[in-house]
């Protein structure tokens, strides 16, 4: 008891003696012009213990002791740091951070300028937000985190993404932005496939990804910029002390993130049948017929098996004894297979390891990387690979002449062969794709007709194993890939600059595609084919540009800038077909059959000369002007009219301090307005006339055929003309940030193929008609919603986008321009309507919009008719960060609300009885939802549909290839398209194990579907890629990745 009584007097002693050397703090914090500030973050320097200022900016808090540090923070001020000492009040006078008001950001040419005198819309994204929960492809992290960038891909290795800003303005010409790494074009020839422009640069190298948005931004580029521009700028090596290592390793596994709702009710087959006889469909054979007899009960000589039809349309799977591909003579259980699509796909895995030697010092800086990225696909035997060398250098030679140097190496490749998703569109759904998988063990006991040498498979009629065409027919690409540029910066005077630069991009792609082994099928032998594409584009870039910036007092400033640029493009590609092999599996260009070959090849050149100047002024530093003007001229372009002249101008206007009304709600506001004029230029080659090669005759004589398309020897580039307003406003300190942006471009003088009569000789005619509006709204709010003192933070940013695009007029007499057509639905271009207005084969409908029927089936219409649009009405993302100390979470939200696709992947399955609602009325029949007129055509009386149908019957109205309708799926998806949590490791740690920088996160990326109105697949579609968008078929289906990133520096 004593013991514990001295324990308490001691520990109380010890409190008391603790309490007493704790100061007791308070005070005031204000700003200059202000008054007090309210919200102010107050915190001893290396402890939790803090407090916010109120209101009327007063705190209070208690010090530990008088050795202890006041530390205050908050947006938009410089954060200050003062000893306690032997002081108990304190009256704080924050000042502003500059830094934030005046942020400089880089534009069009890498000039760099404040961003509040910009005139137009242009927004900035961190390296750092593109490497976290990262996509293969960095283009696809760019999706839901810009208002007004729509990116569309698929869920290929190494797979391109299509980029789109503010809508499309080209009918049939380039509808993407113009991408600049470190001041040089990239050239953005992406293949659906095969990938290509950014796609394949390493992210970890992104200092930082500027959007222009629009030809009011990116005016200087003239005839390339009528889509907008993407400015990529690398990490350089400034700012870095002495030498520098930065190790990034990121590795995950995907799955396919959405599964279709299949039926595991009823087989493959029809008639409530499922028997295999030899793949085709033969006749059933007498050794058989105990067996069928027992499973069917009825068998004649004529009966067929069922493994021809590509349908699920057969026996219910009751456990019913049946022959089926892999039992030969025997029968095994018909029964359900409910995870044949988990079976089908694989774990796929990516691993990118990244390493950074950086240094600097008052001389110069440098950054040397490397990074591999290994990526094994869903698909069995599809992967890619990926290596980067990159080098970015800056030195100053004197005080007067600096030299810069950026390079970059790419080597890329791997097989893209996947077999498309039409196997689970067609197949039957008894089937066992982990039996397939191992067909080589079915060898002795498959039976297929005849000779036929075809692997063992569910059926041969149309369709051959998919993991035997995975392995044998590869699609292989080997990609060898130069970026860089070399400039000169001359400081001539204190306010005039000269810089001398040349860049290239240059790339080599050699693919062979196996298309087909020697084999015989149904009798009939084809041989070994293969090709082989070799692919070579370069772009050279020549510039010069001259700054001048001079402020005049301290009122009037003037930034000149005068330029020119000389741009070379070049083009060849070489393809050779082998019809025929002469011994099968020796894929080389001498061992085919020569009559057979098919050998094309095409060059292009084309060259495009400018010059272009701008100046910006400015009036008390909140009031700007900029105006700029560039000349291009092209070689595609007629000689006497192959120049063209893009003007722009802005101006912008600093309300909060022109009219001094910021306060504590409203800390910045600015009004911009802008008018602008850019181009598209025109492809090689539409001048005159041209022949293209058809193939040798017989083998020896070479084959030449005149262009089928007239050509145009008056020929003018496009014009996008743009006009654009907006507001930029901060409230609260900065703490939130809106900007709003309204813009209305049109672009005229599209150039069109038009179809023409054929007695003229051609099908076409290149001409300069039309012409296309788009008008929309960005919206993006921003800020910090909550800080504390414990050390919560919680930053947001949202954004949205609504683009309304016209086609205003096209050639003299044509009202409609076909984009893309698939089994007969066509997306077109049509005056009055939006461009990608889907145009096919649908059902007659009530003024109120219900299917009218007729004994039971829909009605068709007899002529087509607009069935949709791919336009999405708006799109958004919606992006938080959370921090807690070293801990941090990151999720972003991405959404596509409206637009319309033909997806004929899911129509199909419905129409062959795979998807879930088809199992449905099997038995009883099914009732159509929809309306039958039981009056006359004249006067039609309409009463709900009563009528019963068989489902295969009602079904077949979902056939795409006829019903264009049944085929129209809404766009429409809210995904977790981002999730990152992730713990940054004490100071104190790392000085132990001697690492500057340490940061441990688990990554997601398309974690969770949120809202979608399709019933079965992921709608982010892009089968086809380019123009061709709001198409699907089996496409590769997007997945689901989950892993880690560390990241490391020394």
């Amino acid at each position: 008891m004593r013991k514990l009584v001295l324990k308490t007097l001691l520990t109380m002693f010890v409190l008391s003696a603790f309490k007493s050397m704790a100061i007791d703090i308070s005070g005031v914090v204000s700003a200059p012009g202000e008054g007090p500030l309210p919200g102010v973050s107050i915190v001893i320097k290396g402890t939790t213990i803090g407090t916010i200022s109120d209101f009327d900016g007063k705190f209070k808090l208690q010090a530990p002791d008088e050795s202890s540090t006041l530390v205050f923070s908050t947006i938009g001020f410089e954060t200050m740091e003062v000893p306690v000492g032997n002081k108990t009040y304190f009256e704080i006078s924050m000042v502003a951070d500059t830094k934030v008001l005046n942020e400089v950001v880089v534009t069009a040419l890498g000039i760099s300028r404040e961003k509040k005198s910009l005139g137009f819309s242009q927004q900035e994204i961190g390296g750092e937000s593109l490497t976290e929960a990262r996509s293969n492809n960095v283009v696809n992290a760019l999706s839901g985190k810009i208002a007004g960038v729509r990116i569309s891909s698929n869920g290929g290795p190494g797979s391109g993404s299509y980029i789109q800003i503010r809508g499309a303005s080209s009918v049939s010409g380039n509808n993407e932005p113009l991408i600049v790494i470190n001041g040089v074009p990239m050239q953005q020839y992406n293949n659906n496939t095969f990938g290509g422009g950014l796609s394949e640069i390493n992210p970890d190298n992104i200092k930082e990804v500027s959007v222009l948005k629009g030809p009011n931004a990116a005016a200087l580029y003239g005839s390339r910029a009528a889509n907008g521009v993407i400015l990529v700028t690398t990490k350089d090596g400034s700012g870095t002390k002495g030498l520098g290592v930065d190790f990034n390793s990121n590795y995950t596994v995907e799955r396919p993130f959405i599964k279709p709702d299949f039926q595991d009710i009823y087989g493959g087959g029809n008639g409530y049948r499922t028997w295999y006889s030899d793949g085709w469909s033969g006749v059933i054979q007498p050794d058989a017929y105990d067996q069928y007899f027992a499973a069917y009960g009825n068998v004649s000589p004529s009966t067929t098996g069922t493994a021809g039809t590509d349908e699920s349309w057969g026996a219910p799977m009751d456990g019913r004894l049946t022959r089926q591909w892999w039992t030969g003579t025997d029968v095994a259980p018909l029964v359900p297979q409910p995870n044949n699509w988990e079976e089908y796909w694989d774990t796929g895995t990516t691993l990118t390891n990244s390493v950074a030697l950086s240094g600097g010092n008052s001389s110069g800086n440098f950054r040397l990387s490397y990074s591999n990225m290994f990526q094994k696909g869903i698909a069995a035997f599809n992967d890619f690979k990926r290596d980067n060398f990159s080098l970015t250098s800056g030195y100053n030679i004197n005080k007067w002449l600096k030299a810069n140097v950026n390079a970059e190496y790419v080597k890329s490749g791997g097989n893209r062969n996947y077999q498309s998703g039409s196997q689970f569109i067609w197949s039957h759904r008894h089937v066992s794709w982990d039996r397939l998988a191992q067909w080589e063990d079915y060898l002795d006991t498959h039976i297929q007709r005849g000779n036929d040498t075809d692997p063992p498979n569910w059926q041969h009629t149309y369709f051959t194993n998919p993991f035997f065409m995975n392995e044998l027919l590869p699609t292989t690409n080997d990609k060898d890939r130069i970026l860089g540029n070399i400039a000169l910066t001359a400081t001539l005077t204190e306010n005039l600059k000269l810089m001398l630069r040349s860049g290239t991009d240059v790339w080599t792609d050699t693919r062979i595609n196996i298309s087909n082994f020697e084999r015989v099928r149904n009798g009939n032998r084809s041989p070994g084919r293969f090709s082989e594409e070799v692919l070579r584009r370069q772009e050279t870039n020549h510039d010069f540009l001259l700054s001048y910036d001079k402020l005049f007092g301290n009122d009037f400033s003037v930034a000149a800038q005068a330029g020119g640029n000389l741009r070379t493009n070049y083009y060849k590609r070489n393809y050779t077909s082998v019809g025929e092999l002469v011994v099968d599996g020796v894929y080389n260009l001498s061992n085919a059959n020569p009559s057979l070959n098919t050998a094309e090849s095409r060059i292009e050149q084309s060259e495009v000369q400018s010059v272009y100047g701008s100046a910006q002024f400015g009036l008390k530093n909140a009031l700007f002007l900029d105006l700029t003007a560039r000349n291009d001229w092209s070689s595609t372009l007629p000689t006497n009219n192959n120049s063209y002249f893009y003007p722009s101008a802005s101006l912008s206007a600093v309300l909060s301090d022109l009219m001094d009304i910021s306060g504590p709600v409203l800390s910045f506001a600015k009004v911009r307005g802008s008018w602008a004029q850019v181009g598209n230029d025109a492809s090689p080659y539409q001048l005159s006339q041209t022949f293209r090669s058809g193939g040798s005759w017989n083998g020896s004589v070479p084959q030449y055929y005149e262009n089928t398309e007239l050509a145009n020897a008056f020929l003018k580039p496009e014009i996008t003309t743009g006009l654009e307003f907006g507001a930029d406003l901060r409230f609260f300190k900065s703490k939130l940030a809106l900007d709003v942006t309204y813009y209305d471009q049109t672009t005229k003088n599209q150039i069109l193929g038009v179809e023409i009569s054929k007695a003229s000789g051609y099908n076409s005619r290149i001409l300069n008609a039309g012409s296309v509006n788009n008008k929309g709204i960005e919206i993006t709010l921003s800020g910090t919603a909550i800080e504390t003192p414990t050390g919560f933070k919680w930053e947001t940013s949202l954004n949205y986008a609504r683009n309304r695009n016209k086609v205003l007029e096209l050639a003299e007499g044509l009202d409609t321009y076909t984009l893309q057509t698939r089994r007969g639905l066509a997306s077109i271009a049509t005056i009055g309507q939006p461009y990608g207005t889907l145009f096919g084969i649908g059902f007659a409908k009530t003024d109120d919009g219900q299917i009218i029927y007729s004994n039971g089936l829909p009605v068709v219409e007899s002529t087509p008719q607009i069935l949709g649009n791919i336009q999405p009405d708006w799109t958004g993302g919606f992006s938080n960060t959370f921090t807690y100390k070293n801990i941090s979470l990151n999720a972003l939200i991405d959404a596509r609300i409206g637009g319309d696709f033909y997806d004929e992947g899911t129509a199909t399955a419905r129409w062959t009885g795979q998807y879930e609602e088809t199992a449905i009325g099997r038995e009883e029949g099914v009732i159509g939802k929809g309306v039958m007129n039981v009056g006359t055509a004249e006067a039609p009386v309409y009463v709900p549909n009563d009528v019963i149908v068989a489902g295969n019957q009602f079904y077949g109205y979902n056939n795409p290839r006829r019903y264009h309708e049944a085929a129209i799926f809404d766009g429409t998806y809210v995904k977790l398209r981002e999730v990152s949590l992730g713990y940054k490791f004490s100071p104190e740690f790392l000085a132990k194990v001697k690492i500057q920088n340490a940061k441990l996160s688990l990554v997601g990326r398309n974690v969770l579907m949120l809202f979608s109105n399709h019933p079965h697949i992921d709608p982010e579609v892009d089968a086809y890629g380019g123009n061709s968008q709001g198409f699907n078929y089996g496409q590769l289906p997007n997945s689901r990745s989950l892993g880690f990133n560390l990241s490391l520096g020394f």
